[in-house]
């Protein structure tokens, strides 16, 4: 009586500790084995197979297989794989499949525990004995027990193989007791790997709802949705390389597998606010396009004005008749020739300024208001300006193409980015979202926004956020209004930000000799803008 009750402490402990694995540990390929290893030890099997139903399937796989004797182990963490054909579950004629014992435990959602296999009846053996055949082993004593979780549904199927005695090291049945403690691991184990099932497939949903938000942020712009799926991919480079680190500033930073996934979800979400932001603003290719790009009225203005000089000559031409002569009538060609070329200048130059650049310089903008302020003849007749007061403000953005009302309501997604994310229940694990995809404008001088957050107001993964948001825009060759920076012109701008205390210094030094960069370009820029980088020629990096 002593041994029993040491027997059955042994097994609750043993129990317990699976108990305590299977709450706590998400590896379900590893719980898998971890189950079918207690299974075995609490019932001093020699052997054992776990099934694992398979999806839109009506079968059972074979999922790892070990047997001590043998010295086999197929399947799991094992580098051998199992090849043998699933079990089905049902027959050809669409009955159910009651000759296996496996497909018979999980039809039934009944336990078989068989004494000898070799003198049992009703159950298709000869799997089994062409097994014991090739192997020179000889199965004896089986149980079978099906997992199924709360709600009924199947999760696998649990077989043992040879219960050992240990006095003699011979096989013998597997006693009420065996079946009794492995029914209840089979269940415990059922309702464990179906949580773990559904948190995966809740989390998996959650991150195809937000892959859902980004492809309509595509469909609005074609040139922002690949923003959305390439910054959370270089700032965990950027983290992994600071989590890397072991000198400096950043010998610290450290990362778990919760922290890397609260990063990237941020990640996909740091631009989220953009679905509200109307698509010709974000689709603003040139300084004057609205519904369409007006550099067109002007360049009708300007043929007018060409036409009205010719008209103008020719007018003078007639008026002076008779005393036309030879010489006059050329000097009259060659002026209106040269105030021709003038006006086609003058054109080309505002065509130009249409188009967005990293930088208009202060006499180019003046060039506009000087042009702006000619003189042409209107449809109604009346002279007036040659620009209006609008199209000579837009041809005068300093940087890209959008004027400073344009750009308010563009910088506004981060504050619509914010307020979304806030409304969300968002749970303890993924608490740090909205701060980590809220900060990626947010400068370390306390000059961005939208909140004016400084450096030491900011998380590393904020400021790494801002990083990736930006040079993934300096490399992005898909933007309507700008064609992409080679690899070297990227990191020499992006040096320009660390010197102006735009960007962390120290997740910028990470960056450049981590050479994270490089492994963003050999994965997402074109081969045409991957050019070579010397570190010594990037502002703020000291090799």
């Amino acid at each position: 009586m002593k041994n029993q009750h040491l027997d059955i402490s042994h097994r609750l402990e043993k129990l317990t500790e699976l108990s305590v694995e299977l709450s706590t540990n998400r590896n379900i390929p590893l719980l898998l084995e971890r189950i079918l290893q207690t299974a075995r030890s609490i019932t001093l099997a020699d052997g054992g197979t776990l099934y694992r139903t398979v999806e839109d399937e009506d079968s059972l796989a074979f999922y790892i297989s070990i047997n001590d004797t043998l010295g086999m182990h197929q399947g799991g963490s094992s580098a051998q794989k199992i090849s043998i054909p699933n079990i089905q579950l049902t027959s050809p004629d669409g009955s159910k499949n009651l000759s296996a014992v496996a497909a018979y435990a999980a039809n039934t959602r009944k336990s078989v525990n068989i004494p000898d296999v070799y003198q049992a009846e009703g159950f298709n053996f000869s799997g089994m004995r062409m097994f014991d055949e090739k192997f020179g082993y000889h199965s004896q004593s089986f149980l079978t027990v099906p997992m199924q979780d709360h709600e009924g549904e199947l999760v696998g199927v649990l077989q043992l193989v040879n219960a050992i005695d240990p006095a003699t090291g011979k096989p013998h049945p597997f006693s009420e007791t065996d079946q009794y403690f492995i029914e209840a691991l089979a269940s415990q184990a059922a309702i464990a790997i179906t949580n773990q099932q559904l948190i995966y497939r809740l989390e998996n949903l959650f991150e195809h709802f937000i892959k859902l938000i980004n492809m309509g942020i595509d469909e609005k712009s074609p040139h922002t949705g690949r923003h959305c799926e390439h910054v959370p991919e270089l700032a965990m480079m950027l983290a992994e390389a600071s989590h890397r680190t072991t000198e400096g500033p950043l010998a610290d930073f450290q990362m778990t597998e919760r922290d890397r996934r609260e990063l990237w979800v941020a990640g996909l979400l740091h631009d989220c606010g953009k679905i509200t932001t109307p698509d010709h603003i974000v689709e603003k290719s040139t300084k004057l396009q609205t519904i369409y790009d007006r550099i067109h009225l002007v360049d009708a203005r300007y043929e007018v004005l060409k036409r009205d000089a010719e008209i103008r000559v020719l007018k003078e031409k007639c008026a002076l008749g008779a005393a036309l002569t030879a010489q006059k009538s050329a000097e009259l060609d060659a002026a209106l020739a040269a105030e021709c070329e003038a006006l086609d200048a003058e054109r080309n130059f505002l065509r130009k300024s249409n188009v967005g650049s990293e930088g208009m310089k202060p006499d180019d903008q003046q060039r506009v208001l000087e042009i702006a302020r000619r003189q042409w003849r209107g449809p109604d007749g009346t002279m007036q300006d040659l620009l209006s007061t609008d199209e000579a403000e837009n041809l005068r953005i300093r940087a890209g193409t959008l004027n400073d009302a344009e750009r308010q309501v563009i910088n506004n997604h981060i504050v619509v980015t914010i307020k979304m994310l806030e409304s969300l229940p968002w749970p303890k694990q993924l608490r740090n979202v909205t701060e980590y995809a809220g900060g990626h404008h947010e400068r370390m001088d306390g000059k961005g926004y939208p909140k004016g957050l400084t450096r030491e107001q900011m998380s590393p993964q904020a400021r790494m956020m801002a990083i990736a948001d930006i040079f993934e825009a300096l490399t992005a060759a898909d933007r309507p209004y700008k064609k992409g920076n080679t690899l070297s012109e990227a990191l020499e701008i992006l040096g320009g930000f660390r010197l102006r205390n735009h960007i962390d210094p120290d997740l910028f030094d990470v960056f450049v000799r981590s050479k994270v960069y490089q492994q963003y370009a050999d994965k997402f820029m074109p081969a045409s803008q991957i050019d070579v980088v010397d570190h010594s020629k990037i502002p703020g990096f000291v090799p």
